[in-house]
């Protein structure tokens, strides 16, 4: 391979990349979110530099089905966001996600700074009556919510409103010689959103200490509400918010 062939490149392996060029669209992407108040202690450590917790002391904890991935394939998701403000924007920071799918955490990692590591996430209806989340991580129950499925209808335009919030990720990237190269905040707004249903309804969460999958150092003190969509929608490239290395 010459230079000019070598910049083209994409992605790694030069002989078969390992996810596909975005934009990424994805058809019948379906959330179940669980708001939830949290230690507010806990959340400022959890949150990186100049992003600052929102006040509200809230986390969002979700399970995530994806069907149909353009460039990443198929899989379930699990991870926690904290609801965050940026220079007065209100944004999402993305502070852990478990997955079941390589394309996904290695595309996720390397453009857009996902904080991807791999579980097995699971999103269904148990007993055709209770929305049903699990996140296992080395064969370990880690967290679990539930809520009724399809209790309440929930307004589709304020769930596409919520989907299109801006989103931040800390993404670090080392050098060969084990130095940070990358190290920035990352932001990207999900784009041609088509919501499909949402509901809402009560929930409940628990979380298991695991010291891979960290998720219940966020502990739960309330269940506030759940909620439930499914829609079509595109994730972009995306820009940097902050580099710290400048």
């Amino acid at each position: 391979m010459n230079q000019e062939e070598i910049l083209s490149l994409y992605c790694m392996p030069a002989s078969s990349p390992s996810y596909g060029r975005p934009p990424c669209r994805f058809i019948n992407r379906e959330f179940f979110t669980i708001t939830y108040e949290s230690d507010p202690a806990a959340i400022q450590r959890a949150v990186p530099e100049p992003l600052k917790p929102d006040g509200s002391n809230t986390v969002l904890y979700e399970y995530i089905k994806m069907p149909d991935s353009s460039g990443l394939g198929c899989y379930e998701e699990s991870g926690i966001v904290i609801p965050c403000m940026f220079e007065g924007e209100p944004c999402n920071f993305t502070a852990q996600m478990y997955l079941d799918n390589g394309p996904a955490i290695l595309g996720g990692r390397e453009i857009w700074g996902f904080p991807k590591k791999w579980g097995k996430p699971s999103l269904k209806v148990e007993d055709t009556e209770t929305l049903t989340g699990t996140l296992y991580y080395n064969n370990i129950l880690v967290s679990m919510g539930t809520m009724p499925f399809k209790y309440n209808r929930f307004d589709e335009k304020s769930i596409a409103r919520t989907i299109a919030k801006t989103q931040v990720n800390l993404k670090i990237i080392p050098d060969v010689d084990g130095k940070p190269k990358i190290a920035q905040l990352v932001a990207y707004n999900l784009e041609d959103i088509k919501v499909k249903g949402s509901w809402s309804g009560p929930a409940r969460l628990s979380l298991t200490p695991h010291v891979n999958a960290p998720v219940a150092d966020l502990p739960v003190k309330t269940c506030m509400a759940g909620k439930h969509f499914i829609a079509d929608l595109t994730l972009p490239y995306a820009r940097v918010l902050h580099d710290y290395l400048n």
